[in-house]
């Protein structure tokens, strides 16, 4: 599988692919399982909150509480979709997308692990970076339907980037 599993928004500046960019950089960190790649996106002080709640601060505990994860186990690869970006300030953006994860060796999304994931970005001396990261599960107690239209975002988003 390939690295390049996420579909970003119609760019309409080169602020948004700055930010696009990182997200997607995020996405192909964790798919190459390097932590430390994935730690140097983030501000010093930047913290993650993970899929099962971890709350993580800094990118020195960021970078090691991933070599962890990634020793554990093989990850799954993650396939995104930006939903949404917006500009708070012209130095902070906030980007929110939908996530699915296909199990390394198999060429589906799993829907139950399906997520809403938000980015917080800050433009620090010229450069953006993470300053949040929050994966938090999309499990739509009693709406089926919608994790089912997710999914069904999610597998056309992986179909027109990364299979083979």
């Amino acid at each position: 599988m390939k690295n390049d599993t996420i579909e970003t928004l119609a760019s309409s500046s080169p602020q948004d692919d700055k930010i696009n960019s990182l997200y997607r950089d995020l996405l192909k960190a964790w798919n190459r399982q390097s932590a430390q790649d994935f730690a140097k996106l983030f501000l010093e002080k930047g913290y993650i909150i993970g899929f099962d709640g971890s709350h993580v601060v800094t990118s020195t505990a960021i970078g090691s509480h991933l070599t962890g994860i990634f020793g554990q186990h093989p990850t799954a690869f993650f396939v995104g979709k930006v939903r949404s970006l917006q500009f708070l300030t012209p130095d902070t953006a906030l980007l929110c997308a939908i996530a699915g994860m296909v199990p390394r060796g198999q060429n589906d999304i799993n829907p139950a692990v399906n997520a809403i994931q938000n980015l917080v970005a800050v433009q620090s001396q010229g450069q953006w970076k993470i300053a949040s990261f929050q994966n938090t599960p999309a499990a739509l107690h009693g709406r089926p339907e919608v994790v089912a239209q997710m999914s069904e975002e999610l597998r056309t988003t992986l179909r027109s980037t990364s299979l083979n």
